[in-house]
């Protein structure tokens, strides 16, 4: 018999996967719960198990392809249906429990999400002339998948509403597909997948949806290097992981957002969700590809707790070993520009977030104080918002807040522990 394997719920808001690489061939035979697909999300990679002993039939998803969670991946032929039954009915039970629970969580999500289109999706329906309000999607929750829209295309079965007139054309012209370059000779053709295609989709998403705005203070954090650096080594020596300039900037955006919670908020169409909890998203890179693991509850750890947090993402995504998890729930971004030299850039915000902070490089530039020159080591910050969500008023103070808290980061004011 010829069963299914879907595409599965792989993280709380995750709605899509990319095949990264198939583990299994066709004709292969696979027990139960062997890892048969590598899948990458913008949360997390993940090996996909199989949900039956069998012999794989058929790969429909192909590597490089991006699908719906509940999406058709592949047929598996099984034997006897009791072959596939769990032995331990405790467990089988208790993974019944989770599917349902988690099929709920899904599905509630899902249709929320019914009018998130993935950028395959908006790209197709433009170029065809297709009004997506008219479409009934086949994926989780309604959503609209590329499939939904080739089966309208290959089979001209539009709805008599979805043809445009001319008149319909000239009012709202579609999107243009860019021009493709051609390779010459000599050129490097790199294919778009895995890591890259998903910054790349949430990238387009984040600029498309999202009104972007920009705001830049600079601060004298000459006081806090002088204390860092006169205490980096001992602990190291006794905590057995750096002390980074990073880990102090963290605390101050922690502490300021629960003094300006409207910054730890998210738009939500006809509302903003403003959250209780500070879970900070950092970026982590490893080689081409980039992690945003989220340090939770930022707000209530120490400047030695928020440091081990850091050290340990970040040795985990270089280790492949980040789960969902640590990828989830994040509400405002801090990226760390600076540690490539960086000393002012624009961020792109991680969508559905209000804001991301860039953290640019600390640089040591002579500044006027009591009309006097003075050498004073220097930092931008640059603030990247979400003009639905937040305006110039509140980001101004929030930002100025961020400041006061790093220019009295001495030692006698600051304790690590």
């Amino acid at each position: 018999m010829a069963e299914k394997i879907n595409m599965p719920q792989l993280g709380e808001s995750v709605t899509e996967g990319t095949i990264s690489s198939w583990l299994v061939k066709e004709g292969e035979h696979v027990q139960k719960y062997d890892p048969i697909a590598e899948v990458m999300t913008d949360k997390v990679n993940a090996e996909v198990p199989s949900s039956f002993t069998g012999t794989i039939k058929e790969l429909v998803a192909q590597e490089g392809e991006t699908i719906a969670v509940g999406d058709l991946m592949c047929y598996i032929e099984t034997g006897n249906e009791a072959d596939n039954k769990s032995s331990d009915t405790n467990t089988q039970k208790g993974a019944e429990n989770t599917y349902v629970k988690e099929k709920t969580q899904s599905d509630n999500q899902n249709k929320s999400m019914k009018k998130r289109y993935s950028p395959a999706v908006l790209k197709l329906s433009q170029e065809h002339n297709i009004d997506l309000s008219q479409v009934d999607g086949t994926g989780r929750g309604g959503r609209i998948t590329r499939k939904d829209i080739e089966k309208i295309i290959s089979t001209g079965d539009i709805p008599k509403e979805n043809k445009r007139t001319d008149a319909d054309k000239a009012l709202s012209k579609p999107a243009q597909a860019p021009s493709i370059p051609l390779t010459q000779q000599g050129d490097i053709e790199i294919p778009v997948k895995g890591v890259r295609k998903v910054i790349a989709e949430n990238m387009v998403m984040s600029t498309t949806e999202i009104p972007h705005a920009w705001m830049t203070v600079e601060v004298d954090v000459t006081d806090l290097a002088v204390y860092r650096n006169e205490i980096k080594n001992q602990f190291k020596q006794k905590e057995g992981f750096n002390l980074t300039f990073f880990a102090f900037f963290v605390k101050a955006v922690s502490q300021a957002l629960k003094e300006y919670p409207q910054l730890n908020s998210m738009w939500a169409g006809d509302k903003i969700i403003q959250k209780k909890d500070i879970h900070l998203s950092i970026a982590v890179a490893k080689g081409e590809e980039l992690f945003v693991p989220v340090i939770k509850h930022a707000d209530e750890k120490s400047i030695k707790g928020i440091a081990k947090d850091i050290s340990e993402l970040a040795m985990k995504a270089r280790s492949n070993k980040l789960t969902s998890e640590d990828m989830q729930d994040g509400t405002f971004t801090v990226n760390n520009t600076g540690s490539f030299g960086s000393i002012h850039s624009m961020g792109i915000i991680n969508h559905p977030q209000a804001a991301i902070l860039q953290i640019e490089s600390i640089v040591k530039r002579p500044v006027i104080i009591n009309d006097m020159f003075a050498a004073r080591d220097m930092v931008n910050l640059s603030l990247s918002l979400d003009h639905r969500v937040l305006d110039g008023l509140i980001c101004g103070k929030f930002l100025a807040r961020v400041k006061e808290i790093l220019e009295n980061m001495n030692k006698q004011t600051l304790s690590i522990y």
